[in-house]
């Protein structure tokens, strides 16, 4: 198999090439794996005629692949922040070898297009205004494929104590509307539960890990209410 051309695209990293069977292949160098140190292989008008052993073939086509797998993890992005697990098994449904998406999540990451820490604020802070809890946050993250540390950063970087105590607030709004927690026959006693719901939600809230603080300042504003 011999190169029968190759031509250099506008950004000088991607380059265009044919065989001789009549294959084309387009592919950026930075694909390239590390047998293709021969500058002669990728330069227009030295590169013609030159035969090609199976591991520079399968170079071309593995890099030429990794092409594609980067445009569809473009669009993607495009369309919304992405995740390093989730990007990766969007990739691989999509046919991409692991080898592959392994390189593009890596160049992704280099070019800063791809970062779970910021992905991780992001998604945080789209659920902030639901019924949610900081460990149901969390276990949201975690099944992203977030690191636990960076889990951990994310949610002590958007819970401050007022967007904590609003959280708290909706969240125990919703449990008290369950049935668990449905035993107040008026409004007086929906404000002033008896002892052994207080104590249940106070559990409940501390189990989420909702900082005693916040606990404490809820359950005040209870006491406090007409």
């Amino acid at each position: 198999m011999t190169i029968v051309s190759i031509k250099i695209g506008t950004t000088g990293e991607l380059r265009r090439v044919e065989l001789s069977d009549g294959s084309f292949f387009s592919f950026k160098t930075c694909y390239l794996p590390p047998i293709f140190t021969n500058e002669s292989l990728l330069t227009p008008g030295m590169a013609e005629g030159r035969e090609l052993d199976a591991g520079e073939e399968e170079g071309f086509r593995f890099a030429s692949a990794c092409l594609r797998a980067e445009k569809a993890a473009l669009r993607l992005i495009a369309r919304a922040e992405q995740s390093v697990f989730g990007l990766s098994r969007k990739l691989e449904r999509r046919g991409c070898t692991p080898a592959c998406t392994r390189a593009v999540i890596s160049r992704l990451i280099d070019l800063e297009l791809l970062d779970d820490r910021r992905f991780a604020r992001l998604w945080l802070e789209t659920r902030l205004l639901r019924p949610a809890s900081p460990r149901r946050l969390f276990g949201g993250l975690r099944a992203r494929g977030i690191d636990h540390d960076d889990a951990e950063s994310a949610l002590k970087a958007v819970l401050d104590d007022e967007t904590e105590q609003a959280l708290l607030a909706r969240f125990a709004a919703k449990q008290r509307r369950s049935r668990a927690f449905r035993n107040a026959e008026t409004k007086a006693a929906e404000y002033r539960w008896g002892f052994d719901a207080l104590r249940t939600l106070k559990f409940l809230l501390k189990s989420e890990g909702f900082s005693t603080g916040a606990i404490q300042r809820y359950f005040g504003e209870l006491d406090e209410a007409p």
